[in-house]
């Protein structure tokens, strides 16, 4: 897979996951075991987005580095320590019984990103 693919595909997950904290997070939270009981618990899903948001910007607007250039290994390394901490963090979820239900999927879906991220930093050396 071209560098150009992966961050395009990078870039639209996180805008679907971005876009559905901030205009359904009464649909998506209650999945993953959490409770949103309030208009503050809605606004910090929301608030949310500017990150998932951000992510999904960059990945897009690098989109056309050149392959095996410095600039992808500095977007790609900065995509697996996202990804990495994405891991650590839903494994806490889950372990600390914050997440449960649908919440296995996360940490999964992170590792997924991890593992994809690594191999692409790998191939662009």
């Amino acid at each position: 897979m071209s560098t150009k693919t992966f961050l395009t595909i990078h870039g639209v997950i996180y805008i679907v996951f971005g876009l559905g904290l901030f205009f359904i997070p009464n649909l998506l939270w209650p999945n993953y075991g959490l409770e949103l009981n309030d208009k503050y618990s809605v606004f910090l899903s929301q608030h949310t987005t500017i990150f998932l948001g951000g992510i999904a910007v960059i990945s897009l607007l690098f989109r056309d580095v050149k392959e095996k250039s410095v600039y992808a290994k500095k977007i790609l390394t900065g995509l697996l320590w996202t990804n990495i901490l994405g891991v650590i963090i839903t494994l806490y979820a889950i372990y600390t019984g914050i997440f449960y239900g649908f919440g296995w999927s996360d940490p999964i879906f992170f590792t997924l990103l991890s593992i994809v991220s690594y191999i692409k930093l790998k191939h662009n050396q």
